[in-house]
């Protein structure tokens, strides 16, 4: 099965309190071959990377507007003039909010969009091949 990945290397903010904040390297990354989903890895003073799981779409709204709701809310802001982008991640293992550079984010997110334009994340899955097949019989 041949899959496509799109990643990109950033550095993010962990904010502890409005004044602190410290950096946080990141791993973003889509495939083709879970054409919903992007990937979020967190290098946060441990062996493994903390890993992120959640709804591209998320992503792609939360860069223009506020959204999502529970474990994963996303919105835009300004920071010292610079356009950011928050993502507010909860789980049992505690509360995290990261600050990612709005204009990196936004780059990578159109290539994901190039590579499986919204809407045809389906096709990717080879879910409507299927369903052709088997409405053909």
């Amino acid at each position: 099965m041949h899959y496509t990945v799109v990643e990109r290397e950033l550095e993010l903010r962990l904010i502890l309190s409005p004044e602190r904040g410290i950096p946080v390297p990141a791993r973003l990354s889509y495939r083709t071959d879970d054409p919903y989903a992007v990937h979020v890895a967190f290098h946060i003073h441990s062996e493994q990377p903390v890993d992120w799981t959640f709804a591209r779409e998320l992503l792609v709204e939360g860069v223009f507007r506020p959204c999502g709701q529970g474990d994963v809310r996303v919105w835009p802001t300004k920071t010292e003039g610079r356009g950011v982008v928050l993502m507010a991640l909860s789980s049992p293992d505690g509360d995290a909010l990261l600050e990612a550079p709005a204009a990196q984010v936004s780059a990578w997110l159109e290539r994901t969009l190039r590579v499986v334009p919204p809407g045809t994340e389906g096709g990717q899955l080879g879910i409507d091949d299927a369903l052709d097949q088997l409405l053909a019989r």
